[in-house]
């Protein structure tokens, strides 16, 4: 593969990827007068509110050519956006320049996804800029808040993954460390969530539609990648050695997309590369002179639609073939970057993995490992054995599931098909793992059948978990309960092989930059009042000093003001979204999350049924007196194909429509679902929460982070003993979360019970589900299969085993929350204990212990 070539004077100019030397001598050649014109005319950076409102107006008449009387929220949003990333393209440069001039190692983070969401906020508080902007904004006659909003978000991601590569990608920045995300840019992104008649229905994300100001597109970048094809054994003309040619069959250009990501309270800008899929041909005009109209443009439809979408619906073989595509272009196209980026050092291959780490980001980027070594061994003519050495050692794989389940897979028919060189590298890299292993245990054939890559089922399959594991150095989970766990179940096998000491931990983070500061301004204010500034947002654990507050009768009463008007502001978008208008001095209990079985949205919206039937039978004059008002709140998208999932969010739906009209319930209990959830969503509900539902099946969720982010917003969590709930509940102690249900180690025995048909499903449950049944909430053939896989299908999820206690829990929250003064105190406490969970802090391990890189401290 090779790089189209950039006109040779952008190159000269272009330091990135050059030695000292080289820079020096291209320093050199740039003659005197040039150097005078350039320093005069060099851009500069705004640092007043005079010289941004220049910038702000320049990008408006010559950018936009617009006006003064025809610039709206759109254009001034736009402008806005430009003159700041013309302030962080120089620090962008300058970053890139010093990180080559030192030569230092880099970390590669490839993810699918990456759910950045709205970048203005974000920019202007890592700039520590905002009140500069919004003096210069409102002077010119806009109002801040109203241009934040005009920002679509980047729907690059499906839930927590993305979200979390977006925090990684944040907090590499601030500490300093010089890293790149590798992603694709989805035309389209995530699908936008309608609710019609309660069902989902999935629309188009035109995120691009007005283009976007943060990108920078490198045209000049356009690598090609391949596709189909054969593979021919041919004679090597150097060493006269045979080696494996692969022709592809088909195409496509892997073109980048730069967006810069800065750090808080420093100069440093990273960089997140996107990938977005052109044809090498966009129109066959000999098929368009021929009438073959629709083909004429073919190849441009059948390349671009490897970026189009995020995650293709893989119920069908298509599907399936393009996500495969999607995963194999985007990591061939990062290493050939990362690989060219390397030979620019003229370093011996021997130093490859002391310049650079890449990790993978759960089991979609691990073609990367296949990859990098048919580049190694095929490209570049090293010897298998020495080429594999510097595989393993390059790479890093997070977990990020217990279930065996969820473990990705791919058909081997399809791989001999879409990419037949790799199918023959991933054989040949099993082979010789078997072999090491049988060596090493020669009579065990059932260990070879469970850690082969191949799947030796019918139809074969391609085992991508097992590979991450061989191709990497070090596995790590994302919760100490969920590293134990993989340890002791799913990769029980690759421990008894490699040790103990390959596997380690990192638990999840979250960014305080956004998910205190930019979703919680008041708060963050609060607090900064407190501790002297805002230096807790790069220093989370500085939190802990907020508990000398405790008894601060005046710091308490603010503390509950800051939470009212952000139940206000969520009730304002409530009301704007689905019409429902809530009470915000309720309280509010929130799940707000990907909808999954596993995550048990069924089982809250089970709970509200009960709790709507309990209200009914109470008498009319003591429901004021015996039942809490609350406002349940349940948001989430559901796969395209997961049709339980879909359920669910009909029976929410349903729920809301017969509860919130129910004139004798009132204001006692509401149900709202919040439609097309994303990141600017969440920035609004999790600082509103009282409580907020974390309930997953234990030992299925591997951490989470929305419980995080409702934590450091002043929520407290009903959950159960699973993923970061654990650590959670460590850091901010147990009389400050509500835990219930089954723990882990009692899973499998359960769900065994429930196969001999040995549990029953308990009364309060099967009020539920007779409720159901009558048809209260619309035709039961609508919710039977939820209550069937409940009732006759094993209850995989252990609903009616932990749904007793789910309601003991709730009785206890209800309970305490009457009680505002040590409600509050609750509160601050889980606040000034979340310093444990901050991104930053993961950065710092994954550095130590897997990446083996160090900060740039030198301010650039």
């Amino acid at each position: 593969m090779s790089e189209t070539a950039a006109p040779k004077r952008l190159h000269k100019r272009s330091l990135t990827g050059l030695t000292p030397t080289e820079i020096k001598a291209i320093d050199n050649s740039i003659p005197i007068k040039a150097r005078e014109i350039w320093a005069k005319y060099s851009v500069k950076e705004f640092t007043t509110v005079d010289e941004l409102q220049e910038k702000i107006i320049d990008h408006v008449e010559t950018t936009f050519a617009r006006s003064m009387y025809n610039c709206d929220d759109l254009a001034a949003y736009q402008a806005l956006s430009y003159s700041i990333k013309d302030k962080l393209i120089l620090h962008w440069n300058k970053t890139q320049q010093l990180h080559t001039l030192k030569e230092v190692k880099r970390i590669y983070y490839l993810s699918l996804e990456f759910l950045m969401g709205r970048a203005l906020d974000n920019a202007m508080i890592n700039l520590e800029i905002k009140d500069l902007c919004n003096k210069s904004i409102d002077e010119l006659g806009f109002n801040l808040e109203d241009i934040i909003t005009t920002e679509p978000d980047a729907g690059l991601g499906n839930g927590g993954l993305g979200r979390l590569a977006a925090c990684f990608i944040d907090s590499m920045s601030t500490g300093n460390y010089p890293g790149w995300g590798y992603g694709l840019r989805y035309n389209y992104g995530i699908f936008s969530q309608k609710i019609v008649d309660g069902y989902q229905v999935e629309t188009p994300d035109y995120w691009l539609k007005f283009g976007n100001p943060w990108e920078i597109p490198r045209y000049e970048i356009q690598i090609p990648v391949d596709f189909y094809g054969y593979v021919s054994t041919v004679k090597d003309e150097k060493t006269g050695n045979l080696v494996k040619q692969w022709q592809g069959g088909e195409r496509v250009l892997a073109v980048a997309f730069d967006f810069p990501v800065p750090g808080y309270d420093t100069t440093n800008v990273n960089n997140l590369r996107l990938w977005s899929a052109k044809p090498t041909n966009e129109f066959d005009f000999e098929k368009f002179n021929e009438g073959d109209y629709s083909n004429s443009v073919s190849q441009q439809q059948r390349a671009e639609s490897i970026t189009s979408v995020l995650y293709p619906n893989d119920n069908f073989y298509a599907g399936k073939e393009l996500r495969l595509k999607q995963q194999y272009f985007w990591v061939a196209a990062s290493l050939h970057d990362i690989v060219r980026r390397f030979l620019k050092t003229k370093k011996p291959w021997s130093e490859f993995s002391d310049l650079i780490a890449i990790q993978l980001n759960d089991t979609h980027p691990t073609m990367a490992v296949v990859e990098l070594q048919r580049i190694l061994v095929d490209l570049e003519g090293l010897d298998w054995s020495v080429a594999w050495d510097i595989v393993t050692k390059t790479f890093g794989y997070t977990n990020h599931t217990v279930m065996a389940e969820a473990l990705e897979k791919w058909p081997l028919e399809l791989f001999a098909n879409l990419l037949p060189r790799h199918l023959e590298i991933i054989y040949e890299i099993n082979l010789r793992f078997l072999q090491f292993v049988e060596k090493k245990f020669p009579n065990d054939r059932d260990l070879l059948s469970r850690v082969s890559v191949v799947e030796e089922s019918s139809p074969k399959n391609i085992r991508m978990a097992n590979l991450a594991i061989i191709g990497s150095h070090r596995v790590n989970g994302v919760a100490e309960l969920h590293s134990e766990l993989i340890k002791t179940t799913i990769f029980k096998d690759f421990v008894k092989i490699y040790g103990i000491e390959k596997f380690t931990n990192v638990t999840n983070g979250i960014t305080p930059r956004r998910w205190l500061k930019q979703a919680n301004p008041q708060l963050s204010e609060l607090i900064a009042s407190k501790l002297g500034g805002y230096e807790y947002l790069s220093k989370l654990n500085k939190l802990k000093e907020l508990e000398n507050y405790l008894d601060d009768a005046e710091f308490k009463k603010s503390w509950l003001e800051v939470k009212f008007n952000n139940k206000k502001k969520l009730a304002a978008l409530i009301k704007t979204l689905t019409g429902i208008e809530v009470n915000p001095n309720n309280l509010f209990d929130i799940q707000v999350k990907r909808i999954h079985e596993y995550k048990r949205q069924q089982m809250n919206i089970f709970g509200v049924i009960w709790r709507y039937l309990q209200i009914k039978a109470t008498p009319a004059a003591d429901r004021a007196n015996t039942w809490l008002p609350k406002v349940c709140i349940i948001g989430g998208k559901a796969a395209p194909g997961y049709y339980a999932a879909k359920k669910i969010i009909k029976l929410v739906n349903a729920v809301s429509t017969i509860v919130n009209s129910d004139p004798e319930i009132g204001d006692l209990l509401k149900v709202v679902f919040i439609p097309d959830y994303n990141v600017s969503k969440a920035e609004i509900i999790c600082p509103a929460s009282d409580i907020s539902e974390h309930i997953s099946t234990a030992g299925t969720e591997a951490s989470g982070t929305s419980n995080m982010k409702f934590v450091l917003n002043g929520g407290l969590i009903i959950g159960t003993v699973d993923g970061a709930n654990v650590e959670i509940t460590r850091e901010v102690g147990e009389d400050n979360i509500f835990l219930f249900g089954n723990l882990a180690e009692d899973v499998e025995e359960l769900r065994h019970e429930h196969q001999m048909g040995r549990i029953a499903i308990p009364d309060s449950l099967n009020s539920v589900f007779e409720s159901l049944e009558s048809g209260l909430f619309g035709p039961y053939d609508e919710y039977k299969s939820l209550v069937d896989n409940i009732k006759y299908h094993g209850d995989h999820y252990l609903v009616s085993d932990d749904f007793e206690s789910y309601l003991e829990a709730q009785k206890t929250i209800d309970l305490e929350f009457v009680d505002r003064e040590n409600w509050v105190k609750k509160s601050i406490i889980c606040v000034a204990n979340m310093g444990f969970f901050s991104s930053d802090r993961c950065i710092d391990e994954y550095a130590e212990n897997i990446w083996n890189i160090e900060p740039v401290s030198e301010r650039v």
